[in-house]
Order: C-alpha cells, then sequence, then structure tokens
C-alpha cells in the first residue's frame, strides 16, 4: 500500500529543508501552498536543480524539461501531485 497524500507531503518537506539545507527553517513550517521561489523560502535556480535530483533520488522521478520543472515545482501541493500521478 502506498502512502497518503499527507505523508508524502511530511515526507516530502523534510527533503526540501535536508536537500536544500535551509537551516532556520523546519519542515512544518512549509505551507502546502507556499510558493517555494520568492520571497518566502527565497529559493533560486540552483536550489530547483537540487530539488530535481531530490524526486529523482527519493521518487524515482526525471524532471528533463525545464519548462516542465518550472510548473512541477511551484509550491509543496504541485510537487505532491505529480510524484503520486508519476509513481
Amino acid at each position: 500500500m502506498g502512502k497518503t497524500r499527507e505523508e508524502i507531503k511530511v515526507e516530502l518537506k523534510k527533503h526540501i529543508v535536508e536537500y536544500l539545507n535551509l537551516l532556520d527553517i523546519k519542515p512544518e513550517e512549509i505551507e502546502d501552498d507556499q510558493p517555494l521561489f520568492g520571497p518566502d523560502l527565497g529559493l533560486d535556480s540552483i536550489d530547483s536543480v537540487e530539488l530535481i535530483v531530490l524526486l529523482d533520488r527519493e521518487y524515482g522521478l526525471k524532471i528533463n524539461n525545464p519548462t516542465e520543472g518550472r510548473a512541477i515545482l511551484v509550491d509543496v501541493n504541485t510537487i505532491v501531485d505529480y510524484i503520486l500521478e508519476n509513481k
């Protein structure tokens, strides 16, 4: 039996903090619909590469198209949707 949507969200937030070395942020402080890029979390293009590596390593999902990546890496909700649709 697979993980629930909520379990994936919790796990993903832990991975984001870990992979991106977000020392000042706890996983539970990341809102599901909070934009990952921009002023809130302040992630940049290098972080997007790390997120793509995270999805590959942790979920076996490859994102080769940068446009597709931008559409997926919006917030926790869109990433979880992508994981659930493609696992």
